[in-house]
Formats: structure tokens, sequence, C-alpha cells
């Protein structure tokens, strides 16, 4: 495949490229394709009858998907199992959209995954809640903390991140929900509860007999946590701003959300901590608006500002509310106190229609590791990949989602309904 350098020039290219054939100034095409002339349509359209495409019908103020899941990814291995999507609104003209997620999956690693999400907007937009409930039967390996645990080529051109792998096997309960209330246009203030509780841990390489220990028993003998089974229980209280036209796929706008953690000592094998959760989405229209050209960013940052965490709590890579970051490395690779982590995705229309569209995009993650003097930016992985999007809903805008993706040696293919952010 070449070196990640040349892959990353490769869509450095495809992405210039194609600025120069859609800008204004270049193409052929100078009238607005509007949907009167070019009315979207779906994946499910494409095999109605001619005569049934052309019924204007009422747009309907929710929209339930059921998808199967097949497909890979490094931490999970080859995956099936069923995803289901209910997006709906209230009846007032200015009701956003809410998404209610649920997904029930199988793996080749012996893996069972519920994962229950909601974003949900109520009594006209005045309260929003945002909720992540997960009950994983998981295996997932260690890595060590920090980013500089994978060199770059020219360091250690041979390197391969099996010889960093340490297996581990764990049961998974989390209870994040929070609830905000408008206090002013698009911005809340609310609170949570949050619950994490590990158990049933096996680390496959640990061996004190004959003196082979393992990153996660290291760090858990140092901070005093039980290797076996611990709990992170507390409360937040979270300020968030919204001013996305749509959250399932937006055209505009931005969205702001910090989250401040307090994980007081409520059981034995606990430590109290603060940990600081900060994250920023812009939705930039570029070109001519209509033409849906769309520069998106994401960036979040999760530290830990006060006492200790449990290993598997320490902030980590694809564990953000949908697993949705860090494209092109596998969940959990890289892991510290501190993380940050930066998306942009340039999108544009493949058909006029909005049947298909495309990305192209970037990434980048640093995490710290204080135990070996590593800060935030002295390592930072970076990755890239291209995707195509396959519109299966009109009024939500919900696509479905196929990226493929490269990081340092690593890379992935990913399927998701709904943008990656």
């Amino acid at each position: 495949m070449g070196s990640f350098k040349n892959k990353y020039r490769i869509i450095s290219v495809v992405f210039l490229g194609f600025l120069l054939l859609n800008s204004p100034d270049l193409t052929a095409q100078n009238e607005v394709i509007t949907d009167t002339l070019c009315p979207p349509k779906t994946i499910f359209d494409v095999f109605k009858k001619k005569d049934s495409v052309l019924v204007v019908k009422p747009v309907k103020d929710n929209f339930f998907l059921v998808i199967p899941v097949i497909g890979s990814q490094p931490a999970t291995g080859f995956v099936f199992g069923a995803v289901t999507q209910y997006t709906f609104k209230g009846k007032e003209a200015q009701d956003k959209y809410s998404i209610v997620n649920l997904g029930v999956t199988y793996t080749t690693k012996k893996q069972w995954l519920i994962n229950a999400k909601n974003n949900v907007l109520l009594n006209n937009n005045n309260i929003f809640l945002s909720g992540d409930y997960r009950l994983y039967v998981f295996s997932q390996s260690n890595y060590g903390l920090g980013t500089g645990i994978v060199p770059k080529k020219r360091e250690d051109s041979d390197f391969d991140i099996s010889t960093i792998e340490q297996p581990m096997d764990y049961n998974y309960f989390k209870f994040h929900q929070t609830a905000s209330w408008k206090v002013r246009e698009n911005f809340y203030v609310g609170g949570g509860i949050n619950i994490d509780w590990y158990s049933s841990i096996k680390d496959h390489n640990l061996n004190l007999e004959n003196n082979q220990s393992t990153y996660h028993y290291d760090y858990s003998q140092k901070y005093e946590f039980d290797n076996l089974e611990y709990f992170l229980n507390g409360f937040s209280f979270n300020v968030v701003y919204d001013s996305r036209d749509n959250q399932i796929n937006a055209s505009k706008g931005w969205f702001a959300n910090f989250n401040y953690r307090f994980n007081p000592v409520l059981f034995n094998n606990q430590r109290y901590s603060n940990v600081l959760f900060g994250e920023y989405r812009h939705f930039i229209p570029v070109f001519n608006p209509k033409k849906r050209y769309l520069l998106a960013i994401w960036t979040y940052g999760q530290f830990v500002v006060r006492g200790k965490v449990p290993y598997l709590n320490l902030p980590a890579l694809g564990w953000d509310q949908r697993s949705r970051s860090g494209e092109g490395y596998t969940q959990g690779l890289f892991r510290g106190p501190n993380l940050v982590y930066l998306s942009t995705e340039f999108r544009f229309p493949i058909t006029c229609n909005q049947l298909l569209s495309g990305t192209v995009f970037t990434n980048f993650i640093t995490t710290s590791n204080e135990d070996n003097s590593v800060r935030l930016f002295n390592h930072i992985q970076p990755s890239a990949g291209i995707g195509l999007r396959l519109l299966i809903d009109k009024a939500t805008k919900t696509n479905l989602v196929f990226d493929y993706a490269w990081g340092r040696n690593s890379k992935a293919f990913y399927l998701n309904a709904g943008e990656t952010f």
C-alpha cells in the first residue's frame, strides 16, 4: 500500500481535485440546482416505480431505521447484528430533530455489545437530553499510555502494533445521562449522572509467578485500584450551546459541550477524581451553500484534572458517545490521563439529487503519559480517509456512511448510519 505519507498525499491530491473541479469559477454549470429542478432521491426511491416517485407526499416528522451490521474492525474482528435508529421531532416548525439509537452486535472475538444512545430535544427545544448506555461482554487489547507508543515511520520502519498489544477480557456497564434546560436561545445548562463498572477483568499476559506484568496491572498497583474489578460513579455539571440546523446531518451552525464530572468515594477501591470534557463542532458552508459543499470541524478534549481514575476509565480514542473518533486506528489504541482530538471533513455532492455524496477527512490525536513525562502534543498521531454517503431519508438527511481510513501502521473500514459527527 506504500507509506502513510504517500497515502496522505494521495488523499490530499484527491481533496484538491474536488476543490478545483467543483469550484464555481471553473464549473460549466452556472445555474443553481434547486430541489425543484433536481428533487432529492433516496436509495429507496431508486427501486420505486416512476409514477410513484412523482407523487408528492407530506414530510414526516419521524423516521425509523433498522439496518443489519456486517463488517470488520480491528477492535472487534468480524461483526454482525442490527442497529435501530429513531429520528423524530415535535409538531412546531422550530422544533429540531432528535435521535435515539439501539444496537446489538456479536463479534468473532466473542464480544456482545449492547448500546443505547439518546440526543433528544423536548418541549419545543427547551429541554436537551443526552445519554450513553452500554452493556458489554468485551475484549480489547491495551497498548500502553500516550501517543508515543507508535513511532514515526522514519524512526522505526519495521514497527508492528501487535508487538505492544496486551489482550484483555472484561465486562462493562455504563450509564451516562444528562439533562439540560434552555436558559436562552440555543444555550442550555444542566447536570447528569455517570456510572462506570468494570468487572471480570482478565489480563491474558499477566503472569506474576514468572515476573510478567502488564500496563493495566502496573497502573492499578501504582494508584491502588483492584486489577479485577472497579467502579467510577459520580455526577456532572454541563453547559451546552447548539445552533445546528440538524444534529443528524448539519449544514450550518455550531455545537459546544462542556461537562465537569465529580467522582466521590462511594465504595471500596475508589479514589476521588474530577474529569473535564470539552467538545466543539462547527459546520461551515463553502462555495455556493445551495450546492452542499461543507467544511466540518470536530475537536474535543478530556482531562483528568484531579485525582486518579482506573486504567480503563482513562480518556481513550474511540470511546466518545457514538464511538466515532479515531477512524484509521483501533478503538482504545491511544489512552492517557489527558487527550485532545481533532477531525476535519470536506463534504461534497456527487449527484445533484443528493442520493450520493462524498467526503475526505483527516484526524489527529494526542494523549499524555505522566509516568514517562510525556505531555500533550509531544506526539501527534494523524490519520486520513475517504468516504461515500448514500441518502436513506430526505427529511432528516440521514445517510448510510461508508468510510475507509489509514493511520500509522493501521487501516480500517467503517459502516454506520448518520454522519461521523
